[in-house]
């Protein structure tokens, strides 16, 4: 009788050890859940601001994002290399039929602005759509061109030779860019087209490496011309272009003129996310024309549970909370319409083909 208590004491303590043990390596592992992704420079600083914020609030959580551009990010996330990419151009059909199944979130929008280095300039530059697709397709040459002083009566132009400058990776920046000199210019659209790489006309344009990359060949070029991000040009201190949009007003790139585009698009965006909002119609007086959305891309299933959940709540938490961040970092808040989109795609995530909670 004494050996069978001792045996079933013994088994006790053994179950008990298991179970103190399984509880210590669960605790481990949901403290050291770690995400990976990469991609789009347009994102990266509200996407830093957000990284931090969902790790404060969630300790153990650990999340690497790689600023390389959205070709970069389309590519890892298509090796599964990481957890989920971040592009401003969203995949197509045939990319899509190339790659394992994938949802696509747009998570933020923001404008695409053009900006250059011309210090004699004491107010803003204005361009039309036919003046700047004329300067990237090279055949505007010279900053006093009748098609720049036209717009910018009462100012004296230089009579310098205008440097192009461009992106010189894959870039979802250039693809929003080159979206909109193909919708205003039909030229541009025959002859280059659009995409995340394309190849520029303009006679002796420099390419950039990343927004930081064009930003800082424009600071050092007088004479230049570049486009990136609205928050790359705020801190680099340099001038934004006033474009003028389809109703025939001047509209300075901010984070309000890009959630008018996307109000612009409410319909078209329902049947499909993935609908362009550059080039917003004349009904829309306060959009500015050259904004874009930056899409999340998440593969529909993934073997680890543990980091999937993770993603799924890191997602949510950008889609929601995040988005307070948007202003001030001179991105657009998704409306209402977007985040409900983004819910339902949420939804379609899985972890081995088992819907997540």
């Amino acid at each position: 009788m004494k050996q069978s208590l001792c045996a079933l004491f013994l088994a006790i303590l053994a179950v008990a050890g298991c179970s103190s043990k399984t509880g210590q390596s669960s605790e481990s592992t949901s403290q050291s859940v770690r995400l990976t992704g990469a991609g789009s420079t347009f994102v990266y600083p509200i996407m830093t601001q957000w990284i931090s914020q969902f790790q404060s609030a969630h300790a153990g959580m650990q999340i690497n994002y790689q600023s390389i551009g959205s070709g970069g990010g389309i590519q890892q996330v298509k090796a599964g290399l990481v957890d989920f990419g971040a592009s401003d151009a969203a995949l197509d059909d045939k990319q899509l039929a190339s790659m394992q199944p994938m949802i696509q979130i747009p998570e933020s929008a923001g404008p695409v602005c053009i900006t250059y280095n011309l210090p004699e300039l004491k107010q803003p530059l204005r361009l039309t759509a036919a003046a700047l697709s004329g300067i990237y397709l090279g055949t505007i040459k010279n900053w006093r061109d009748p098609a720049i002083a036209h717009s910018n009566p009462g100012v004296t132009l230089p009579n310098k030779t205008i440097i192009v400058v461009h992106r010189s990776e894959g870039s979802g920046t250039t693809n929003i860019f080159t979206t909109y000199l193909s919708t205003v210019n039909a030229t541009w659209a025959k002859n280059v087209g659009q995409g995340i790489a394309v190849n520029w006309p303009a006679p002796g344009s420099l390419g950039g490496k990343g927004s930081e990359g064009v930003t800082g060949i424009v600071k050092q070029s007088e004479g230049s011309i570049g486009y990136t991000e609205l928050n790359y040009a705020t801190n680099n201190h340099l001038p934004v272009a006033m474009i003028e949009n389809k109703a025939g007003k001047w509209v300075t790139p901010t984070s309000a003129g890009a959630t008018a585009a996307i109000a612009a698009f409410t319909d078209a965006l329902a049947k499909d996310v993935r609908t362009p909002i550059v080039d917003p119609p004349a009904s829309a007086p306060d959009a500015y024309p050259i904004s874009g959305f930056t899409f999340l891309l998440i593969p529909k299933d993934g073997a680890n549970k543990s980091n999937r959940e993770a993603l799924k709540a890191f997602v949510q938490f950008i889609i929601t909370t995040g988005q307070d961040q948007a202003d001030s970092l001179d991105y657009s808040k998704l409306p209402d319409s977007v985040i409900q989109l983004d819910g339902t795609l949420i939804g379609q995530m899985t972890a081995a083909g088992q819907p997540l909670q």
